[in-house]
């Protein structure tokens, strides 16, 4: 087994320290994936991971980053705001765009990606942005509480990249995914609320069904409903709930990519209903031209059709309302190397809007 060498205190011998013993030739546990938790120490793995278009376990890649940033024109000085902080692809970029003199606040409600995302922003670039980049452990949908009690009531920038994280997708302990087996908790905060197995033992078929049909347009919703029901109290662990809608299905194996995308979209509604996530960015996107100075720019990145039928409708009220001078006509794909590169950015859809005033209308190049 390899090691790693640490220095020995008062100018001793380094001494070799064992990484922690797990089963067979590869570690199986996510917990045990020493590459997956330090990957800037294993460069050229994670560059192979890249290359065959694949995301290395543990990390996120940003993506329309090239798109985001024409929308959003960061320039030296503004004051900007990442509502979904995530692993901080998308702020390191807005951050080199606005310089030392800029600010960025980022927030995010996982508390513990925030703070591992917050050491790594604070070392990039030689901590060249550590008085610029403020973590905040709050909700999007508390926006303007969170900028008032930053003495910052509005801001130049609002970006809000509403994907899951390739790291909580990855953690089975979140229980975000039916491909690893983890209890099922679903949560964004952990320390908030009721996990998606709690939800499970006492929501009723019909709203169970509902949820099923709203959050993820599931066509056996009212089947995969009474599935899950016919086993209330016996679903703890995602494998539990993965086998619990297979049995909606007998004409379909686990393995069948048909009942793998219906999996996908259950998975989906369930978090969606446990983080009350529609909700939260209809709060957001209320929220949003009263937190932008004139001239301001928003851009917001969907996965989900519920999520962009939400966030269009609301940049055309704003627009026929006047609280906005232009908006996307459009939703923005990624490019088509993108998608080759990067699978998981194949639903993404991006829309900007633009408050009146000062010269933002003339940074929007898209």
């Amino acid at each position: 087994m390899t090691t790693d060498e640490t220095a020995g205190a008062g100018g001793e011998a380094p001494k070799h320290v064992r990484r922690k013993r797990y089963r067979g030739t590869h570690p199986r546990h996510f917990s045990e994936k020493y590459k997956e938790h330090r990957a800037a120490d294993y460069p050229e793995d994670v560059k192979r991971v890249l290359a065959r278009g694949a995301t290395p376990a543990g990390s996120h890649r940003p993506i329309c980053v090239r798109e985001i940033l024409a929308c959003l024109h960061p320039a030296p000085g503004e004051v900007a705001v990442d509502a979904t902080l995530g692993y901080g692809g998308h702020a390191l970029e807005v951050l080199r765009a606005l310089g030392p003199w800029g600010r960025l606040f980022g927030l995010d409600r996982d508390g513990l990606e925030l703070a591992k995302t917050a050491e790594r922003l604070g070392a990039a670039d030689e901590g060249a942005y550590v008085t610029a980049f403020t973590p905040i452990h709050a909700s999007f949908a508390d926006l303007p509480s969170v900028l008032a009690r930053a003495g910052r009531p509005r801001v130049d920038l609002i970006l809000a990249d509403l994907g899951l994280s390739s790291m909580q997708i990855d953690d089975p302990r979140r229980g975000f995914s039916f491909k690893r087996r983890g209890p099922l908790d679903m949560r964004m905060d952990g320390s908030k609320g009721g996990s998606a197995a709690a939800w499970l033992r006492y929501v009723e078929e019909g709203v169970l069904a509902g949820v099923l049909r709203d959050n993820a347009d599931e066509e056996g919703a009212a089947e995969i409903a009474r599935a899950l029901c016919l086993r209330r109290g016996r679903l703890e662990t995602t494998r539990d709930l993965a086998e619990a809608v297979c049995s909606a299905f007998p004409n379909l194996r686990f393995e069948d990519p048909e009942m793998r995308r219906i999996l996908t979209r259950v998975f989906q509604a369930i978090r969606i209903e446990v983080n009350g996530e529609f909700a939260a960015l209809e709060a957001l996107l209320s929220a949003i031209p009263d937190c932008l100075a004139p001239g301001g720019r928003a851009a917001i990145l969907s996965f989900h059709s519920g999520e962009d039928r939400r966030v269009e409708a609301a940049f055309a009220r704003g627009l026929e309302a006047g609280n906005y001078e232009r908006i996307s006509t459009e939703a923005i794909r990624p490019s088509r190397e993108e998608r080759g590169a990067n699978p998981r950015s194949t639903s993404a859809r991006l829309r900007w809007a633009l408050v009146p005033g000062g010269a933002g209308a003339a940074q929007i190049h898209v």
